[in-house]
């Protein structure tokens, strides 16, 4: 996870693996609910599941304790001081995964060969979001590019996550990561006005009368 990998390689498991060898256990983890996975889609939009490339994922672990206790006593310490090193992006990112996972929500990242990525999409008021999670201050390219052509991306804003004060620059919304947990995922609500049976049956008859 520390590495700059777009996605999960089973060659880094061991060298020269394949998906045929590891893929059952890969989906024995997922199924005991130690994993969650992030499928790509090239796509920012809806429906997000239709997009999703099954075989381009990256693997999360599904509760950011049990990565951090992966990490070690000695590493533990050093982030309980404050101190995350090289692996703070790793930890940052797999904390909204952990977040998104909590929430019963699918995992989705937008990548494309150009360069262009953007670490998590979710569905929020009918409108698929890009989500970034930055352990630094730092400005998103992507973010910006994806911003600048709405005709071609069809995403209105992007929330991002870091060292921030809350703000808002245009369709850029940055809050600090404790936010996290207050991202509002629930399904939009379907209000169906009655249908006025009455009205389409007298229409029907001056129909067939016709």
């Amino acid at each position: 996870m520390a590495k700059e990998n777009k996605k999960f390689q089973y060659s880094k498991v061991k060298p020269g693996g394949r998906g045929e060898t590891y893929a059952g256990s890969l989906q024995w983890l997922e199924d005991a609910g130690i994993i969650c996975r992030c499928y790509n889609t090239d796509i920012t939009g809806l429906p997000m599941e239709g997009n999703a490339r099954d075989n381009v994922f990256k693997v999360y672990m599904s509760d950011i304790g049990l990565l951090v206790e992966l990490l070690g006593e000695g590493t533990r310490a050093d982030i309980l001081q404050g101190n995350l090193g090289g692996f703070k992006g790793a930890i940052y990112e797999n904390l909204m995964a952990d977040t998104l996972h909590k929430k019963t929500q699918n995992l989705y990242y937008f990548q494309k060969d150009s360069g262009l990525e953007l670490d998590f999409l979710v569905r929020m008021n009918g409108e698929c979001v890009p989500l970034e999670v930055k352990a630094k201050s730092s400005k998103s390219k992507s973010a910006r590019t994806v911003l600048n052509h709405p005709e071609k991306y069809h995403v209105k804003q992007i929330i991002k996550f870091g060292d921030y004060n809350i703000g808002r620059e245009e369709h850029l919304l940055t809050l600090p990561s404790y936010m996290q947990f207050l991202l509002n995922l629930q399904p939009e609500e379907i209000v169906l006005e009655p249908m006025d049976i009455d009205g389409i049956n007298r229409m029907a008859s001056e129909f067939l009368g016709q």
